[in-house]
């Protein structure tokens, strides 16, 4: 049976703990897999119940974080290193940026016969400088040289890799969506939308919507808050829910005060809520009357497609795959 070893950047919520989740439990038993990552930074929701729910023991590597640390990236590397001569994989499968550099320089390192590696979106650009952001695409293109495969998870993001910022040859990219058990936006509906709005005591006329997302920069909460203000001038019954948390948590209650709005982390008759991360979205959605999402990078937006699932419309900046999993107009 080959072996796999799965290695994601850390343990938070999102699609990337969904996605090695599934294909650890269900490519079993033909493949035997490994599941690594580090671990969550200040401000975002540990992700182990993902494979815990699906009976998958995991390993964490606390060294391994979002952020460049010398020291703290050599010891997960090393950590790495170890592993792979523990486990002795057949293939080394890296999702996202961090795991995809200290993995893939382990496998090689250590004659691993198959390196694939996953884009959950990219750092190319709005993440840093552009003389940074141009150290990275070149060492990513040193990576891919030494890479057997690359997955992407939507058609823009394989444009990306393979024209825009030509990462690697066509031929080596693969296209492979993201697979989500939807079916569960569909139960209870009428029952968690009741419980929601009453939990946050929502008015039968309050138009909610919720934007799913950590409190960082490229996420561009800003903008939304932004163009919400804008919205309720005009609509008096709107409210809007962040759900999530971060490193730019004060500064967007700043600036929500200083457009004269209210908020709360608490139910009430306020403007914006800031809810933290709430882990089970099927809970959310139905109490929602729409979705939105401002970011200026994203790979495939998980919560939109959840949103949809829950059949709400959604609103979203035209960014990564996006218009991969909406109908400009239609969704």
């Amino acid at each position: 049976m080959p072996r796999v070893l799965r290695i994601i950047n850390r343990f938070n919520l999102g699609g990337p703990t969904y996605n090695a989740s599934y294909l650890t439990r269900y490519l079993a038993p033909e493949f035997e897999t490994l599941l690594i990552g580090g671990s969550p930074q200040e401000g975002e929701a540990h992700s182990g119940f993902i494979p815990e729910s699906l009976g998958i023991t995991y390993r964490e590597l606390t060294a391994m974080g979002r952020s460049v640390n010398v020291m703290r990236d050599w010891q997960s590397f090393t950590a790495i290193r170890q592993i792979i001569r523990e486990f002795r994989p057949d293939i080394v499968h890296t999702h996202a940026a961090k795991a995809g550099a200290l993995g893939r320089i382990a496998a090689r390192s250590l004659g691993v016969p198959v390196i694939v590696h996953t884009y959950h979106g990219h750092v190319f650009d709005q993440y840093f400088s552009p003389w940074k952001s141009e150290l990275v695409q070149r060492a990513e293109r040193l990576l891919a040289r030494h890479t057997h495969a690359i997955v992407t998870i939507s058609q823009m993001q394989q444009l990306d890799i393979t024209r825009r910022f030509c990462i690697a040859p066509e031929e080596k990219v693969r296209v492979i969506q993201l697979g989500f058990d939807l079916d569960r936006f569909a139960v209870d509906e009428a029952t968690r939308r009741r419980a929601f709005r009453e939990k946050w005591q929502l008015s039968d006329d309050a138009c909610a919507v919720g934007l799913i997302g950590r409190f960082a920069p490229v996420k561009n909460h800003a903008f939304f808050i932004r163009a919400f203000a804008e919205a309720k001038k005009g609509n008096s019954t709107l409210r809007a829910f962040l759900i999530g948390d971060g490193p730019l948590k004060s500064e967007l209650t700043a600036l929500i005060e200083s457009l004269e709005l209210t908020w709360s982390e608490a139910p009430g008759n306020e403007d914006v809520f800031l809810t933290s991360w709430i882990k089970d979205t099927p809970e959310i959605m139905p109490g929602l009357d729409f979705g939105a999402l401002s970011s200026l990078s994203e790979g495939t937006p998980v919560s939109l497609i959840e949103a949809q699932a829950a059949v709400k419309p959604v609103i979203s900046t035209d960014v990564g795959g996006v218009r991969d999993c909406i109908l400009s107009g239609e969704s």
